[in-house]
């Protein structure tokens, strides 16, 4: 489901179509583009060209977000089907994460984790951040899903006046007698606001949204729930972060307001499904939180991949290419998105100076030879290369490459 969503929805459709689940297989990506005045549909439509799988529905007019969920369940015919925010970038694994719960007959609908790649040495970022992390700490005991879902094809549609689709479709699933289930590994990266008015309008709306449903089908949020958001918060590291105390009275106070602001929309019957646009969550996700522009591929290839699929078996190299995988991530941060390839091929989209991406590189690829080679005992040669592409705000792309060092 997108409006005006030209700076990711290439980056969204991209981290789909690179899942390769082996829960299922992805019978086709629909997009709805809603009253788009930018270059979303055109996006798409080019996408649709080169990959079969990929369907672009375009409405002239934006009715909201849940008429056009609406449009899709309608146009889907798949067994399970999936809602995946236009302004996200999926990781690898996710897809199959979600999917393997269906294989028990009782679960109708599954959410994964949500991660923000706001900068958190601010206060708003701070508060997107601890806001996530608590949804994830109550999610885990009482599932809360939103910004990827996947669930059974048995919902025909969803109130379409509603603001808050993923909430309406758990009120839904439940009445029909399926379990829900929080999925953690199931990872999408998105950016939360950036700007007090963003924040308040966005929150005001999922609450009073909440309301809603609640009133409609007796359905509560689990983070509707105080005692729990207070529990998890107490549990929660981020108040022993630097500047806790006073950052998370502010988000406190922020969230109260928007809660209080939600319930009056509430009562006067506001309607919220057509909501106003939160301008400062639609930039292009993977270029981070940095202020340069300049974007950087890293292509990490592991070169001795395909001799050692052979010696030592498919299983064990692919959980080397795995752990290989998460050290990158946990070197670059999590505003990196890396994922895994065939043939032995990690690739990192980052943001930032060049220089520093390129020192970063140069560091990993020498970690990343030592790791393994101390995983085996310094018996065998191993070599990993990277190739770097950096995309500047103007001009062409710039190509570095920084060679294989033996083991």
């Amino acid at each position: 489901m997108a409006f005006n969503e030209e700076a990711n929805i290439a980056n969204a459709i991209s981290t789909v179509l690179e899942q390769k689940p082996a829960s299922g297989s992805i019978a086709e990506l629909i997009v709805v583009a809603s009253g788009c005045t930018d270059r979303t549909s055109e996006i798409v439509a080019c996408f649709a060209r080169n990959d079969p799988r990929v369907r672009l529905i375009v409405e002239d007019r934006r009715a909201g977000k849940a008429s056009a969920v609406n449009v899709f369940i309608d146009a889907a015919k798949s067994p399970i089907l999936m809602l995946v925010s236009a302004d996200i970038l999926v990781k690898a694994g996710t897809i199959d994460a979600l999917l393997q719960h269906f294989f028990d007959p009782t679960i109708g609908m599954v959410g994964g984790r949500p991660i923000p790649v706001n900068d958190e040495g601010t206060f708003l970022g701070h508060t997107v951040h601890l806001l996530w992390r608590l949804h994830d700490q109550i999610a885990r005991e009482s599932p809360k899903l939103g910004e990827i879902v996947a669930f059974r094809n048995i919902v025909p549609s969803i109130p379409p006046d509603t603001s808050v689709d993923e909430i309406s479709l758990q009120a839904l699933i439940t009445e029909s007698g399926y379990r829900l289930v929080y999925e953690p590994q199931a990872i999408v990266y998105n950016r939360g606001p950036t700007t007090l008015g963003d924040f308040l309008r966005q929150r005001r709306r999922i609450y009073a949204g909440h309301l809603e449903i609640a009133k409609a089908h007796g359905y509560a949020a689990s983070t509707m729930s105080a005692r729990r958001v207070v529990s998890a918060l107490v549990r929660s590291e981020s108040v022993r972060a630097p500047r806790a105390s006073l950052w998370i009275i502010g988000a406190a106070a922020l969230e109260w307001t928007a809660r209080v602001l939600g319930h009056y929309d509430f009562v006067r019957r506001k309607q919220h499904h057509i909501w106003a646009t939160v301008g400062t969550t639609k930039r292009d996700l993977t270029q981070g939180t940095d202020a340069t522009g300049e974007q950087h591929v890293l292509v990490f290839h592991h070169v001795d991949f395909a001799l050692e699929n052979l010696e030592l078996g498919l299983r064990v190299t692919r959980s080397s290419l795995q752990q290989m995988a998460r050290r990158i991530q946990t070197t670059l941060g999590p505003n990196a998105v890396v994922s895994e390839h065939k043939k032995g091929t990690v690739i990192a989209v980052v943001s930032g100076d060049r220089s520093e991406a390129e020192s970063a590189a140069r560091l990993l690829v020498q970690d990343l030879t030592a790791d393994q080679r101390d995983q085996r005992n310094g018996n065998e040669s191993l070599k990993i290369a990277c190739g770097i592409i950096t995309f500047p705000p103007s001009g062409g792309p710039v190509v570095r490459t920084i060679p294989a060092l033996a083991g």
